[in-house]
């Protein structure tokens, strides 16, 4: 009996084996498997690679990787013909042409963005010279002065040197021309004469030129690929521009020579040139001149071979171009700035053609 037993408990236990093993066997049949989820492709977009920090120059508007805090330079240049051709222009941010005496102009040339390395011939100041330094607040370096401008420059109306003080020191004399043609000036010298007079060297007047961002908004007005500028009748002080298409820029000729910096024999080149009527009147028997610079008036403008008729304001001192009541918008580059007499009028002392 109890072997009987033993046997019956032994295929019980060998029945449970089975039972157990065809439910694990059903619930593994019983179980699917998930799906695999494949990876998503992660793409990193590269960042774009960041150029330099390009700065516009205040008097050009030019782009340039290093901010220019240079403080600006005014200088007068002689004009005359035998002081031509001139050394350092062709570096020049602007350049003004003014009477000095009657019909005889000087230029103002003005450098920031370089100054280079000799200058001339320096010639003398006239006190609306030295109102238009003032305006810039720009170091002003002349040599010898009309009665007005020698009291404000020995009064210390704008930081300066002059040549009446320094000649043989700061101003050297060439040999290859007569005196009052052959005053000149190096960079090295302007750079002392600051020093010197305890002048700042750092820039502190942003002028209120406005500029396009490319030549192609410029081409907006009458087709003026040639122009000429009159003081009176005398062709030594005629200058006659012609645009150049695939530069971009204009050239200066006067008697048919084309103006070239007599340092390094670049010609001039001028993105803009602009033409600012005022009133003149004669104050003396030599013929000086005084000139209003203050009152603002009429204006051309010439910039991508077109003619544009605009105004100018006297902005803090500083004579401006306007259009449509704002600050004209120049062509990026060097810019000439005429000023001619109301008598007789930009009608006679300015004409252009296509």
């Amino acid at each position: 009996m109890e072997k009987k037993m033993r046997g019956w408990l032994l295929y019980i236990a060998i029945l449970m084996l089975l039972l157990a093993a065809c439910s694990k066997e059903e619930k593994a049949e019983d179980v699917v498997p998930e799906p695999i989820e494949e990876e998503e492709e992660v793409i990193v977009e590269e960042e774009p690679v960041q150029g330099p920090t390009l700065y516009k120059e205040p008097f050009t508007g030019v782009l340039s990787e290093e901010e220019s805090t240079r403080r600006a330079v005014l200088m007068t240049i002689n004009n005359h013909p035998l002081a031509r051709p001139q050394s350092g222009i062709s570096d020049a941010d602007i350049v003004y042409e003014l009477a000095a005496e009657g019909n005889i102009t000087r230029l103002l040339a003005l450098f920031q963005s370089e100054l280079p390395e000799e200058i001339g011939p320096i010639r003398s100041a006239r006190d609306y010279f030295v109102q238009i330094s003032k305006g810039l607040d720009a170091f002003y370096v002349a040599h010898g002065y009309s009665p007005d401008a020698k009291q404000m420059l020995q009064n210390r109306f704008v930081d300066n040197i002059n040549g009446m003080q320094y000649d043989g020191t700061l101003f050297n004399r060439s040999k290859e021309r007569r005196a009052p043609h052959n005053s000149y000036i190096t960079k090295d010298n302007v750079l002392a004469g600051m020093e010197k007079t305890n002048s700042s060297i750092e820039l502190s007047v942003i002028p209120p030129f406005s500029f396009l961002d490319s030549i192609e908004g410029a081409k907006i007005g009458d087709i003026a690929s040639m122009l000429v500028v009159r003081y009176g009748t005398d062709p030594d002080f005629t200058s006659t521009y012609s645009y150049d298409a695939e530069k971009g820029t204009y050239n200066r000729m006067v008697k048919g020579i084309l103006t070239v910096d007599k340092s390094n024999e670049k010609p001039v080149e001028l993105s803009n040139i602009l033409i600012f009527e005022t009133a003149h009147r004669t104050i003396d028997n030599v013929g000086r001149q005084s000139v209003d610079i203050e009152s603002g008036g009429r204006g051309m403008m010439f910039h991508a071979g077109i003619e544009k008729e605009i105004e100018w304001e006297n902005i803090d001192g500083i004579l401006t171009p306007i259009e449509n009541g704002v600050p004209a918008k120049l062509v990026p580059g060097k810019t000439w700035i005429h000023i001619v007499s109301t008598q007789p009028g930009m009608e006679t002392s300015v004409t252009y053609t296509p």
